[in-house]
């Protein structure tokens, strides 16, 4: 039996940071951080590919899309598994994404480090390691689906979550269960790797579609997405609501004219754990929301409910199908 094939795409971020005059900037190849895993290809077939060479927080529509297509073209190619090297800041987002739009059914992990490339103690070896082994995986070759591994624990794209800006433990899956996590023995399964997400196989991002997404917060007022409303330049809101989907009066009032004027809203809460409801009514409570039309973004983060968002429209799915879709994660 043939050794697994794995591909590492390498996009750039902190693994592949190193500094210049005391700022982070990628700067070493998918090669460079593959080489800095002695003896990371035990056993297995590994090839190495640079997509492109940028921090996480500059990823974008047309990075992400490119990104798919290539992870489409290594599976028709014959490979058993991806690894896709990510900046920490959006790789939540690119495994859902990825989760979201492949055709292709074979594991797409993505990881990366919280220390530079040159920085002591940098944690990008061991995180590409696991990653590795995780799309090697009999287990998850069977599930397929994306992924993020760090930190000895591996994570559903559903669920992952970036938590603290620093620390080395900085991914989690609040309110749920890592899939996996590295022990002595190997790689130990903790929940069932196929943990669903909204799917639009085949779909891409459309840069010249705009998801506005608004954040509630003490005092907050409707002023940006009217102007956005004014412009005709909306095709979609998502609500980062507080509690379980609320906002205040003026920026519920807001969102009130973008649903009279066909504007799809979502709402998601700031909360890491728990699902909306339309549990307050009121000006900008969420019962009333939901009676004027907007829909639950179940406990999605606004994130990843934005990225939903997005594909649906990038699709020209009408509002009674993206409410399905959301209904779908009930």
């Amino acid at each position: 039996m043939s050794p697994p094939r794995i591909r590492v795409l390498s996009t750039g971020g902190t693994i592949a940071s190193t500094a210049d005059n005391g700022e982070k900037i990628p700067s070493e190849s998918g090669s460079a951080i593959v080489e800095a895993a002695p003896g990371i290809d035990d056993g297995l077939s590994l090839e190495v590919t640079d997509v492109c060479q940028v921090s996480g927080f500059q990823m974008d529509a047309s990075t992400g899309n490119e990104l798919a297509d290539v992870v489409e073209r290594a599976a028709a190619e014959g490979v058993d598994g991806v690894v896709v090297t990510h900046g920490t800041d959006t790789m939540a987002e690119t495994a859902y994404l990825l989760a979201s739009v492949l055709q292709a059914k074979i594991p797409v992990v993505c990881t990366g480090a919280q220390r530079s490339f040159d920085q002591l103690g940098t944690d990008g070896p061991t995180n590409l390691r696991l990653a590795v082994r995780t799309a090697a995986d009999d287990r998850f070759r069977r599930a397929g689906g994306a992924y993020v591994a760090f930190n000895d624990t591996v994570h559903a794209a559903r669920y992952a979550t970036k938590t603290h800006t620093s620390r080395l433990e900085t991914f989690q899956s609040p309110g749920f269960t890592a899939v996996a996590e590295r022990t002595p023995n190997g790689l130990r399964i903790l929940e069932n790797p196929s943990v669903p997400v909204p799917r639009f196989p085949g779909g891409r991002l459309d840069p010249d579609v705009r998801i506005m997404l608004v954040t509630n917060a003490l005092g907050v007022d409707g002023w940006a997405l009217e102007r956005g409303l004014e412009a005709d330049a909306i095709d979609g809101v998502v609500l980062a609501g507080t509690g379980l989907g609320n906002a205040t009066a003026e920026l519920g009032g807001a969102l009130e004219t973008a649903l009279d004027a066909g504007v799809l809203v979502v709402l998601t809460s700031r909360c890491y754990e728990g699902t909306t409801a339309g549990v307050y009514g009121g000006p900008g409570g969420a019962a009333t929301l939901l009676e004027a039309g907007a829909v639950r973004g179940g406990d999605l983060s606004a994130w990843k409910a934005r990225l939903t968002l997005w594909l649906g429209r990038s699709e020209g799915l009408d509002l009674e199908s993206v409410r399905s879709t959301f209904e779908s994660l009930e």
